[in-house]
């Protein structure tokens, strides 16, 4: 049996090497990869609760603040549906994606699909009932894709931050004319947080690659998060709810944590770098964010166009767990230094 810290170690370990044995040679990605802006505009709008309403008025907002156009796109909203505890805060809200639905419809869309694929039940009929999800798409009339078991295509990685190489992704996600990340805001205890990048190990496909999918553990959770969302090539955005968090030990057994904000962006580097802050995390000391800096998005305040809301008026204490009690800073700093390269 491999314990956690053994698992987080081999991750990082990964991308440690990887950046080490690339020094003085071509870089990990290739140049399709390379997609970092100058700047990225990154939302932050507060959002006390889970009233529906509400939600719809915020997500339009959110949309409009960032510029993004839905109109006679095909919208694919990918929440985070891992498991279901009844106790628990695992999963984005259900009425979050029903508002997001209505949102996008609203603005234009020619259609609004939502689609998972759960790392850890098979039975996502299950999932989808007993976290309430399913109740929400019947009222709102939306279809749902079931990514672990969707068509696939065989899809070449732009960058080599694990040995993977290539592959299969769903054709719901590759075929979107607009893909939207809504994870939840949460720690995770291998790779230090989870949002809108790491949520995207939702699209690799259970029936391809097994539950709980373990050939992107096998391969480095770090290097598998930079390597799935360097593949991608169509539009994307993030929608990170952080309404109610996970501290501690998630990103299935930690404990709730209100904020009472969501945070939009079309670069998942900063908007995840902006969600680690919102923590009290210092988006520097997550390898997969520090790597992603380099060619995918921007994780530097200074390159972070901060819209909406302050940052500083959300900003919470999670606790996380022993191994990233390094990657903490004083709530009232929120990580705003350099790089804490990854090979030290």
């Amino acid at each position: 049996m491999v314990s956690r810290r053994r698992f987080l170690q081999a991750g990082a370990g990964a991308v440690a090497a990887t950046s080490m044995a690339c020094r003085g040679r071509p870089d990990p990605w290739t140049p399709e990869a390379a997609k970092k802006p100058a700047n990225s505009p990154v939302a932050i709008l507060g959002a006390p609760d889970y009233d529906e309403t509400r939600l719809v008025e915020v997500v339009r907002q959110g949309l409009g603040i960032c510029g993004i156009s839905a109109r006679n796109l095909r919208v694919v909203l990918k929440p985070n549906l891992v498991e279901f505890d009844p106790q628990g805060v695992i999963n984005t809200h259900p009425t979050l994606v029903a508002a997001a639905i209505e949102a996008f419809r609203l603005e234009g869309a020619r259609e609004v699909v939502v689609a998972e694929g759960s790392g850890h039940r098979r039975d996502s009929q299950y999932l989808l009932t007993a976290s309430g999800l399913q109740e929400q798409l019947d009222d709102m009339g939306a279809h749902y894709v079931d990514l672990n078991h969707d068509r696939v295509r065989r899809t070449v990685l732009k960058s080599s931050f694990t040995d993977l190489g290539e592959l299969y992704l769903p054709e719901t996600v590759l075929d979107a004319d607009l893909f939207v990340s809504m994870p939840k805001l949460k720690t995770h205890h291998w790779a230090g947080a989870t949002l809108s990048m790491k949520n995207l190990f939702g699209i690799v496909p259970g029936a391809v690659y097994g539950w709980p999918k373990n050939p992107l553990h096998w391969a480095g959770i770090d290097g598998s998060i930079i390597d799935i969302n360097a593949a991608l090539s169509g539009r994307r955005f993030n929608i990170i709810d952080g309404i109610v968090g996970m501290e501690g030990n998630g990103p299935i057994q930690g404990v709730a944590k209100q904020v009472g904000v969501l945070v939009f962006g079309e670069d998942p580097v900063a908007v995840d770098a902006t969600g680690a802050r919102l923590m009290s995390i210092d988006p520097w000391k997550l390898r997969y964010l520090e790597a992603t800096d380099a060619f995918l998005g921007n994780v530097g305040e200074d390159r972070i166009e901060a819209r909406g809301e302050s940052l500083s008026s959300f900003r919470a204490n999670f606790d996380v767990v022993t191994a990233f009690e390094e990657t903490k800073v004083e709530p009232s700093t929120g990580g705003a230094g350099g790089p804490a390269r990854i090979d030290k």
